[in-house]
């Protein structure tokens, strides 16, 4: 007496859960069940169901997750990063802006401690280059740095967004725009060296639902790429990189 069409199936994975598992899917699925149930006992009985994804709203109610996507210009001071929660892989928002001051640094947006440092070893990092990135040599000295990372109320921790942070730090410094569709994972030394992260498959997979055309990942993660699904695979453009030298030269518009 239903059916439930491949585009409601996917609308009910997308807008209305965000889990692991699948018991809130079955939670969503039941709710639909019983308001049938409910016209049939109101004297639809005769009456078969096809539930489209245009009908999902009807039954239950304004969409509950919006989903992630990639930026649709090109920003100056804000970078895509890639990060792994308790649901699986999310896109990551890095926005850097600059105001007179004598060169503190603010991190805001529910951030841990490991990713706070991160934020401060990419400033370092910024700092120490500053010749080879064009920018006079007491540059810091007039500004003040503020780093936030959207949707304040999630916490957020690891070092993984180290070369997002970097990035954006550059970015906003040179005047230099980030590539839209450009997102980015990978740990940052102070020596700018990109280190080896984990959940690279999550991350994948969330940058290819985004919309991402190319993703920056550190070197030592290539071997990671077999757990990843070739559909995937094929719709992406993988950069390996080593240094940060490397996420700078694809990562901005030059």
């Amino acid at each position: 007496r239903v059916e439930f069409e491949d585009g409601a199936i996917r609308s009910f994975i997308q807008q209305y859960t965000r889990e692991a598992g699948v018991r809130n899917l079955e939670r969503e699925l039941s709710g639909v069940m019983r308001k049938v149930a409910r016209k049939i006992a109101n004297g639809e009985k005769n009456k078969s169901f096809k539930i489209k994804a245009e009908d999902i709203q009807k039954y239950l109610g304004p969409i509950k997750f919006l989903p992630q996507l990639a930026e649709v210009e090109d920003t100056i001071g804000m970078t895509t990063g890639l990060a792994v929660n308790e649901a699986g892989g999310e896109v990551l928002f890095v926005e850097v802006t600059l105001m007179p001051g004598k060169g503190s640094i603010q991190l805001t947006g529910h951030l841990g401690d490991v990713m706070k440092e991160s934020g401060q070893a990419a400033t370092s990092y910024v700092r120490s280059k500053w010749q080879s990135l064009g920018l006079p040599e007491r540059f810091f000295h007039k500004f003040d740095i503020h780093v936030h990372v959207p949707e304040g109320a999630t916490p957020k921790d690891g070092p993984s967004a180290g070369i997002a942070l970097t990035t954006a730090i550059v970015s906003a410094f040179t005047k230099i725009p980030v590539r839209k569709d450009v997102a980015m994972t990978g740990e940052v030394t102070l020596r700018g060296r990109v280190l080896e992260i984990g959940g690279l498959k999550e991350k994948v997979l969330a940058a290819h639902r985004a919309g991402v055309k190319t993703v920056i990942a550190p070197a030592d993660n290539q071997k990671d790429l077999e757990d990843i699904p070739d559909y995937v695979i094929n719709d992406l453009n993988f950069v390996w990189v080593k240094h940060m030298d490397d996420v700078l030269k694809v990562a901005l518009i030059r």
